[in-house]
């Protein structure tokens, strides 16, 4: 089984930057690409940033372009999401995926394996 670990979350004042961390572990897996997405209560599941695991090649949703980065260490397995100049807004549980196959990368639904997410909460 693949398990997809977040860690990082917290409480952040506007402004400030947070890390999350996502480890993949269990059977072999080797990921074609890992992506970060958020859900605030009441709200549709959001894609924020992709990245294919070979390549590197990065993916951003428009609402964070140029404040959030994902990259990812393939020695560790992990891929990270930096968050900075967060606003109230970005407040979610934020979550990291994996998929297995060349796809929409800003599709929830085309990924297979998925985190238990982390609460992000920014206070203004």
């Amino acid at each position: 089984q693949v398990q997809l670990v977040e860690s990082g979350g917290g409480l952040v004042q506007a402004g400030g930057s947070l890390r999350l961390s996502c480890e993949v572990s269990g059977r072999t897996f080797s990921p074609y690409a890992m992506g970060w997405f958020r859900q605030a209560p009441g709200k549709e599941r959001e894609f924020l940033a992709a990245i294919r695991w070979s390549a590197g090649t990065t993916v951003y949703a428009d609402s964070v372009k140029g404040r959030f980065t994902i990259s990812r260490d393939n020695a560790k397995n992990t891929v990270y999401l930096q968050m900075n100049s967060l606003k109230p807004e970005d407040t979610a549980v934020h979550s990291c995926a994996a998929t297995g196959k060349p796809t929409n990368l800003r599709v929830p639904a085309n990924y297979d394996y998925w985190g238990q997410g982390t609460q992000v909460t920014v206070s203004s």
